[in-house]
């Protein structure tokens, strides 16, 4: 399917009298009172996962095309300095609520200690506004983030003043920033007045509503002790200086910043629980890249996964009272390598069901020749299970280095598929490890639905296209719909090279439905939010969150494949408040995002951009 200027027009007519009428009736049996029970659900059927070939859905690259034009840039000019094999994240957000998802690329930078041969040009983060075709325009300076000059790390969007737009967090080397939202006309910087005081590495964030107060808090991971001058000496060939693990630093502790009001927070790291130690006791357990907000059982509260690189996973459970507990051990979510008594070193970390509507699992993105982690909750019991080997993640994920990972329904069918953007740390790694390379091709686990050999199948160029399979050295990955035509984009900042846009063509027979949500008396992200959907008997579900995958954090909108159905019977909410208040609507046709108000209701259903079948 070629997504071209006609082809949106032609869409656009096609919706014309008869869409407005379809558009009336949408909202309006919606909205109508009481909604019909949930349908039965059908039992899944197991069949063999080698009869089955996952559907051609291909992606193709159009970052040419697309205006994006960002590169990153990390600094190294031989050294081999440890922050440079990071790179950094990407975040996709309508920072200016125009109902297009825009994308923000965070940067590194050249070491200032370093006198470069050659004066090199200046690096930046950069902000991208999307036409809504998939058309991005360079915004940083208009919006006054050209002159941030930091070794960037990654970055989230949460509105903390309820003002109706997404204020920008950004983290870096040595501290982080906070630029409020100026009703999407320029963001400014409030990190001093604000509190948000963050020394050290930090890496991944994430808002969220921890105390459900309805002001968003902020949660920020923390890496290791680092400095160029305490950068360590490690060698893979002879006396040649590599990068080096992070088991050989000292961690540091992640971060929890309580929203106070009037754009202000205070730290509380420390009393909400948040300080983990190592098994003496003395020394930070956290060496923190990924962090994911779930509230995994079910209680009301948002709880907060945390993937550590080298050290025990965290799962810090939400106690109610403002406090947490890290409950990562006795869970089942620390991940030690069999065998070899260590913690993996975990990068990326994403929340879904992946198997059925009920089914939650925690992916998590690993090291080389360490499998992707795919934890399945067991509510009955309250812990989770690695079945990466049983679901068909496990095996082919081992080799590569992953960073970036996340659950979507690349090809909407109703089953939560898995992305992994990979590549290795150290550019020699070839020359002492067979198979390996510095570059490598992101991988595609396309979700069949339970079979006798698991629900995953690794998708090959055949059935995706040969553009998602180029090697790069990727970092930072997020998803998002960034031509309006009801599917997932993928959006990939790789280190030291050009960013990746590719672009989604699902058939434009497969049929979706999009929820956006907005909070009143809840955050106005609505973050902690859960939706149900009911279609064709099976039901999905997800929660609205921040953060999530590595550096990144992916659209806030909600997209729910409904293959071949027409609609959805039905669509519950429940808001993150403290009564778990709800609504319910009925009969949501496919082929619309529709925002949904936690005071009017649905308000609001826009078409896809999509030419007819």
């Amino acid at each position: 399917m070629r997504k071209t200027i006609l082809g949106i027009a032609a869409a656009f007519v096609l919706v014309g009298a008869s869409g407005l009428l379809v558009l009336y009736l949408v909202l309006s049996r919606a909205n109508r009172g009481e909604a019909p029970p949930p349908p039965e659900q059908k039992a899944y059927g197991v069949t063999s996962l080698t009869r089955i070939q996952p559907p051609r859905v291909t992606f193709t690259d159009v970052t040419a095309e697309s205006g994006v034009d960002f590169v990153h840039v990390h600094g190294g000019y031989g050294r081999k300095l440890l922050p440079e094999t990071m790179g950094s994240g990407v975040l996709v957000f309508d920072f200016d609520q125009d109902g297009h998802q825009d994308l923000l690329f965070v940067n590194s930078t050249r070491w200032p200690h370093h006198r470069y041969d050659t004066p090199p040009p200046r690096t930046r983060m950069a902000l991208y506004r999307n036409d809504g075709t998939g058309r991005f325009t360079d915004v940083t300076a208009a919006l006054g983030l050209a002159d941030v000059d930091c070794y960037g790390m990654g970055a989230a969007a949460g509105d903390i003043d309820n003002d109706g737009y997404p204020d920008l967090l950004v983290t870096a080397l040595n501290r982080c920033y906070l630029f409020h939202n100026q009703k999407g006309e320029r963001f400014v910087d409030i990190t001093e007045q604000a509190g948000l005081i963050c020394p050290g590495w930090s890496t991944s964030a994430a808002f969220l509503d921890y105390d459900l107060d309805g002001k968003l808090d902020i949660f920020i991971c923390h890496y290791v002790r680092w400095t160029p001058e305490t950068d360590l000496h490690c060698t893979l060939i002879g006396s040649e200086k590599s990068y080096c693990q992070p088991f050989l630093y000292e961690g540091e502790h992640c971060q929890l910043f309580r929203n106070l009001g009037d754009n202000r927070f205070a730290d509380v790291s420390k009393e909400a629980g948040l300080h983990i130690y190592d098994v003496l006791g003395k020394k930070p357990a956290s060496k923190a890249l990924g962090v994911a907000v779930h509230d995994y059982n079910d209680d009301g509260w948002p709880d907060i996964a945390v993937a550590n690189d080298t050290t025990p996973n965290f799962l810090f459970h939400n106690n109610g009272d403002g406090t947490f507990t890290n409950v990562g051990g006795r869970k089942g979510v620390e991940l030690i390598n069999e065998g070899r008594g260590s913690a993996r070193g975990a990068m990326g970390i994403f929340w879904g069901y992946y198997r059925d509507g009920e089914t939650l699992g925690l992916a998590i993105a690993n090291f080389s020749n360490e499998p992707n982690g795919l934890l399945k909750y067991v509510k009955r019991r309250d812990i989770f299970i690695d079945v990466a080997n049983a679901e068909g993640v496990g095996g082919p994920s081992r080799l590569p280095l992953k960073f970036g990972l996340f659950f979507f329904d690349y090809d909407l069918d109703g089953r939560l598929d898995l992305f992994t953007s990979n590549g290795h740390i150290e550019p020699e790694i070839s020359r002492v490890q067979a198979g390996a390379t510095y570059a490598q091709p992101p991988q595609l686990f396309w979700n069949a639905g339970p079979t006798d050999e698991g629900c995953y199948r690794e998708v090959e160029p055949a059935h995706a296209g040969p553009d998602l399979f180029k090697p790069r050295v990727g970092r930072g990955a997020a998803f998002g719909d960034l031509d309006g035509d009801g599917d997932q984009d993928i959006v990939l900042n790789n280190n030291n090279e050009p960013a990746t846009i590719l672009r989604n063509d699902c058939p434009p027979t497969t049929q979706a439905i999009r929820i956006r949500l907005r909070g009143v008396e809840c955050n106005r992200d609505a973050y902690g939010a859960r939706v149900r959907v009911w279609a064709g008997g099976e039901m999905q579900q997800a929660e609205v969150t921040s953060g999530g995958s590595y550096l990144s954090q992916c659209e806030a909108i909600l997209t729910f494949g409904l293959g071949s159905h027409k609609q959805a019977e039905r669509v519950e909410v429940v808001w993150p408040t403290r009564d778990r208040r709800s609504a319910t609507f009925s009969q949501l046709q496919a082929g619309f995002t529709y925002l949904i108000d936690e005071k009017d209701g649905l308000v609001e259903a826009v078409p896809f951009r999509r030419p007819a079948p």
